[in-house]
This record gives structure tokens, sequence and C-alpha cells, in this order.
């Protein structure tokens, strides 16, 4: 491989011309554009942490400007022992976070004494036009250093031809004291787009937590 040597002029990054010398003795001269937005990435839209909350709803920020948008849940800790994390919709115009969902769910799991291990399909979580809560994360730990994090990604939730799919993966502590991963996903049986999400636990608060909403920039 040659040698690689760059040179860029000191208006680089206020998006004016530049030139760079060689790239494997071929010269590369008057760059005049640097595109002001990196395709794909990821905006941080809104950012909200519980404290004793029974539920985390985001009901802004949802519209057309992405395509997909993505919510991470940080270290969502339960009030209650032994509990699910999850997720609906609520379309626009919509109340009561009720939409129908059809969705899967398996899980791989193994506890800390060594004494179960596995990998199974979680029947009991999935949803055939459904209109409770998707849960991402189930038998969630309520002991103090127990909790569930994890990832939703939810796609193109204004469109108005489409159904909404999503995909989940979370890790948990599990009240049997082990590690369980879980993976889920579906879709939302309406073409009306999406508009808000609430994020809560089967039973009690969220004693703690931080839910970041990002927005994924059109490819």
């Amino acid at each position: 491989m040659g040698t690689i040597t760059r040179k860029f002029a000191n208006n680089f990054l206020s998006g004016g011309t530049f030139a760079a010398a060689a790239i494997n003795n071929s010269s590369l001269t008057n760059i005049t554009d640097v595109p002001t937005t990196v395709k794909g990435k990821l905006t941080l839209i809104s950012t909200q942490t519980a404290s004793a909350s029974a539920s985390i709803s985001f009901t802004s920020g949802i519209d057309s400007t992405y395509d997909e948008y993505i919510f991470k849940f940080i270290n969502c800790h339960p009030q209650t022992d032994d509990v699910a994390f999850g997720f609906q919709a609520n379309a626009s115009g919509q109340t009561g976070f009720n939409e129908t969902i059809t969705s899967t769910s398996f899980y791989a799991h193994h506890t800390e004494a060594d004494t179960s291990t596995g990998l199974s399909y979680f029947a009991n979580y999935d949803q055939a036009q459904g209109t409770g809560y998707h849960w991402t994360s189930v038998h969630v730990g309520g002991q103090a250093d127990e909790q569930c994090s994890g990832t939703v990604h939810l796609f193109n939730p204004s469109s108005t031809t489409y159904v909404k799919h999503f995909i989940c993966s979370s890790p948990t502590y599990d009240a049997d004291n082990g590690s369980y991963n879980y993976y889920t996903a579906g879709y939302f049986n309406t073409t009306s787009a999406l508009t808000e999400i609430d994020f809560k636990f089967s039973s009690g608060n969220i004693d703690d937590g931080i839910i970041k909403m990002y927005g994924v920039s059109k490819t």
C-alpha cells in the first residue's frame, strides 16, 4: 500500500472548498462540498428519567421527520419484583395506548447458579391481534441491583399506507437471578400514523431508569 498523505484547507469545517494532496500518488483537488448531514446518524430527540413513575410517555416528536425511531431504555428498575416491561402506542387522534399488535417473542437465558440454561420461544408473551402492551422484558427482578435495559426500533410510524413494524432486544436481570436476553418483534396493525408511545411495567412504578428517543436520518 502506497503512502497516504492528506492536506486540508483551513476552511474545511466551514464547508468551503479545500484541497487534498496525494492518495497512492494520485492527486485529489478542488473538493467543493461536504455533506452537512451524515446519512443514517442518530439524532437525540428527547430524554426522560423515571422516578417512581407509573409510566413514561413520548407524546411529541414522533412524526414524518424520520423513517425510523429508536428508543433506548437504560437501567429500568421496577418497584415490584418479577414484572414485565414494555410499550404501547397511540395512533393520531387516539388515546388509551391500545393499538392492535401482532408479535413474536423468544429468549435465551443462563442463571447465576448454572442450574438452568436454554433458548425458547415465549408463547405467553406474543400477541395475535391483541391490544395489550408488548412486553420487551419479562420477569424483571425488583431487588436493588436488578433491572432491564434494551432497544426498541420503530419503523416509519408516520406512514398512512403500511402497518408499523418494530423490533426489540433486552438483556434483563431476571427475578430468578440470571441473565435473560429477550428478542421480540411485531407490528402495529394500523395504517394510521403513530404519534405517541408509552413505556411501563406490568405492575407497579418505574422506580428508576432513563429512556431516550432518537431519530435516524433518512438514507
